[in-house]
């Protein structure tokens, strides 16, 4: 994603400009498209962090073809709005990848609450995100071997048991982890296991095999 910008798609001229304002504070970037064409025809999915969107939309690009299009960038956060929709209706759009359903016609402060957070959520995602690649950047040097001694480490392991199931002498261990200090530039074991749990806890709870509190 190029940018970090919040859209608003909203037919309503008068409805558009009260949210545009709700949320232009100064924060965020936000820009707004009167259809969903004309959010399709400016490229707009590459920038935007946040969207907002009317369900019924004017012109051949409906809700539908909007949710279409947000499902090339799962990373944004997307709330649309709409004023009656049937059970089934509102299943089918959470499920197509909408996170939440707004009412319409919008209360401008409901938007800057609902948008604010997703926003908040949006930045947090994107540092775990930068924590995550910078963890993978300092451990990418790491050799095989030097990978399963960092596993075993992180299992609670020490020296003398990582020889044992490595097969390997206690020193051999000891020149490895003084490799594996020095090519992570990590200053100490904590930050160390912070770099690999960093990485690990970012690819899911399945590719960890390290249980806390079992």
């Amino acid at each position: 994603m190029s940018g970090a910008h919040i859209h608003l798609v909203l037919p309503d001229a008068t409805e558009r400009a009260a949210c545009f304002r709700a949320l232009a504070d100064g924060r965020h970037i936000v820009r707004s498209f009167a259809s969903g064409a004309d959010w399709l025809d400016a490229g707009a999915a590459d920038d935007c962090a946040v969207l907002l969107f009317h369900w019924d939309q004017p012109g051949a690009v409906d809700g539908g073809a909007m949710l279409a299009a947000i499902a090339q960038s799962p990373d944004m956060a997307c709330f649309v709005a709409a004023s009656r929709l049937s059970v089934s209706e509102s299943r089918s759009i959470l499920r197509g990848g909408a996170n939440d359903l707004l009412p319409a016609p919008l209360d401008p402060r409901l938007v800057r609450s609902v948008i604010g957070d997703a926003w908040t959520a949006w930045e947090r995602q994107r540092a775990l995100y930068a924590d995550r690649r910078a963890a993978e950047a300092r451990l990418a040097a790491l050799t095989p071997r030097e990978r399963d001694i960092l596993d075993a480490i992180a299992a609670g392991l020490g020296n003398k048991a990582i020889a044992r199931r490595l097969d390997v002498s206690p020193r051999t261990v000891e020149v490895h982890r003084a490799n594996i200090m020095r090519r992570s530039g990590a200053a100490s074991v904590a930050e160390l296991l912070r770099l690999r749990f960093t990485v690990e806890f970012a690819r899911g709870p399945s590719a960890n095999p390290v249980h806390f509190g079992a």
